[in-house]
């Protein structure tokens, strides 16, 4: 996924080992999208989002799978030009090399894991 295009988290901080309470890592800005990764590895990343209302990421691929959690809030991700709705708790792949984009229908808050294939 593209980097945000407005504000980013720019503190780096090891959490390897460390409980984690991931909706309170990252907060909502006006008219932002914030990002924090918090794991950065050969293997792949965890990255935090907050969107407020009405922001979003445009149509855009990644080389690897990218797994969505939604922690807080209302999203809207399209994926190959279908239309999915996820809220709190709920989870999606966008696969590999598919046209995705995402925006945000209320402020949300995501978990973004990229597990890069070795293939």
């Amino acid at each position: 996924m593209p980097t945000p295009s407005r504000a980013a988290a720019s503190q780096t901080r090891d959490f390897v080992a460390e409980a984690l309470n991931l909706e309170s890592l990252v907060a909502y800005q006006k008219h932002s999208v914030v990002s924090k990764q918090i794991l950065n590895k050969k293997a792949g990343t965890l990255t935090l989002f907050a969107f407020d209302k009405g922001e979003g990421l445009s149509e855009h691929t990644a080389p690897y799978d990218a797994s969505v959690l939604i922690l807080d809030g209302k999203t809207e991700i399209r994926i190959d030009g279908k239309l999915h709705k996820l809220k709190k708790g709920e989870m999606i792949i966008m696969p590999a090399g598919v046209p995705h984009s995402l925006k945000a229908v209320a402020p949300f808050k995501m978990l973004l894991i990229m597990i890069r294939s070795a293939e």
